[in-house]
């Protein structure tokens, strides 16, 4: 399956509650994600939480433009990429 780096803006910042609100906005967008095949690895963070770089695994970019419409995130760009670690070349 593909991988992607989704880029997100947020303008006023970005602030997920780290209660049971917290929880169930994530479960809410893993949910609305697995709907379209998709697979939220894991997010990377500005230290002024105003951008994000999200890493998913997905049939391809509409489906990640699609559930990011649908858990009301913005997406200023998704990329393909492909891994690349410093253990590449050893057995």
């Amino acid at each position: 399956m593909p991988r992607y780096i989704v880029q997100r803006t947020f303008p006023d910042g970005f602030a997920l509650p780290a209660d049971d609100r917290g929880e169930e906005a994530v479960a809410k967008v893993v949910a609305t994600n697995a709907a379209d095949g998709v697979t939220w690895l894991h997010s990377y963070f500005t230290t002024d939480n105003t951008k994000s770089f999200c890493v998913y695994d997905a049939p391809d970019t509409d489906a990640v433009r699609r559930v990011a419409a649908g858990n009301g995130l913005p997406v200023d760009e998704v990329t393909e990429v492909r891994v690349l670690d410093p253990y590449f070349y050893r057995p």
